[in-house]
């Protein structure tokens, strides 16, 4: 698998970034809403919040609910209510507008991990114009 990655980790360290597997890494960081261009490094727009403020969002030892919206180019990580990153893609050549989901789990000592209620709702914007006027 390749592409965007809403990240969440036991130890809290990536939890809330945007990260693009097999491709430009990091993408935002917990705390960040960033711009994507063409062969540079995200630009940062703005901050969310503290580091610390936001890790106290996140629940431990207890169910996290993970809400991605995604319209168009702008991908924004919700995690317990609380936005956890940014990303408007404005790299062309890069960006993807369809893709794969899927969950992942690294390598590492035995551990148990759990997913529930996986929901997705397509939508679409609908713009009424009046040519009448």
């Amino acid at each position: 698998m390749k592409g965007y990655q809403a990240d969440i980790d036991g130890r809290n360290q990536y939890t809330g970034q945007n990260y693009e597997e097999r491709g430009r890494t990091f993408l935002a960081l917990r705390g960040q809403v960033t711009r994507e261009v063409e062969g540079q490094l995200p630009e940062i727009l703005g901050t969310l919040g503290s580091t610390n403020e936001l890790l106290s969002v996140i629940k431990t030892n207890d169910w996290n609910e993970y809400h991605l919206i995604v319209s168009g180019n702008v991908l924004t990580h919700i995690l317990n209510g609380r936005v956890m990153s940014v990303v408007i893609d404005e790299d062309k050549p890069n960006r993807k507008f369809s893709g794969l989901l899927g969950v992942q789990v690294h390598v590492g000592p035995p551990m148990k991990i759990e997913y529930r209620n996986f929901r997705m709702k397509r939508w679409r914007r609908e713009i009424k114009v009046n040519l009448s006027e």
